[in-house]
């Protein structure tokens, strides 16, 4: 099946928090692994909000933010809209024993580090290119960092949320 233009917004984000790692000069390590099964494992997911022990860390996910931006609509017998797509992204860390969320402060540089880095090449962000459908401008939101409160999480979590600017034609969403 093809990609909506959302989906791949979405896979270039998971992408490139998994640059995230020391090799590339980050404190964490958010790349693909292999799990001690031998299988190809990842640290990143789309659309996922239910995780468990045995679940890396860290580890991050990215949501839709359930509150939506309106869009510009299109007028006229014109599809092009450009609109702003609200995503959250969640990270978890094992816990600190005596302060439990310096962890948390810690992947949230690394998160906003590598996302900020996407404002160097304002024509190209997430490398979707400058013709639309596109992404025209990012926007990083201030993370926030929890201890473990057995609700959301076991484990201290940051969550912050990332806007885009999206420029695309509500006739043809697989463009």
């Amino acid at each position: 099946l093809e990609d909506t233009f959302r989906l791949r917004v979405q896979k270039a984000v998971c992408d490139l928090l998994e640059t995230v790692s020391p090799v590339n000069g980050f404190q964490h390590d958010l790349s693909p692994y292999t799990d001690r099964h031998g299988r190809p494992a990842k640290r990143v997911f789309r659309g996922r909000d239910d995780f468990g022990e045995n679940d890396p860390l860290p580890m991050v996910s990215i949501l839709e933010d359930p509150r939506a931006f309106d869009s510009e609509n299109a007028d006229g017998e014109r599809t092009a809209t450009k609109g702003k797509y609200r995503l959250l992204i969640q990270g978890f860390v094992p816990d600190d024993i005596e302060n439990p969320t310096d962890p948390a402060f810690h992947l949230a540089a690394d998160l906003v580090t590598a996302l900020a880095s996407q404002k160097q090449d304002r024509t190209n962000i997430l490398g979707l290119g400058r013709k639309m459908p596109c992404v025209t401008d990012i926007e990083i939101g201030q993370p926030v960092h929890r201890p473990a409160d057995n609700q959301v999480s076991s484990v201290a979590f940051c969550f912050l949320s990332v806007v885009l600017t999206l420029i695309e034609d509500l006739e043809r969403p697989f463009s």
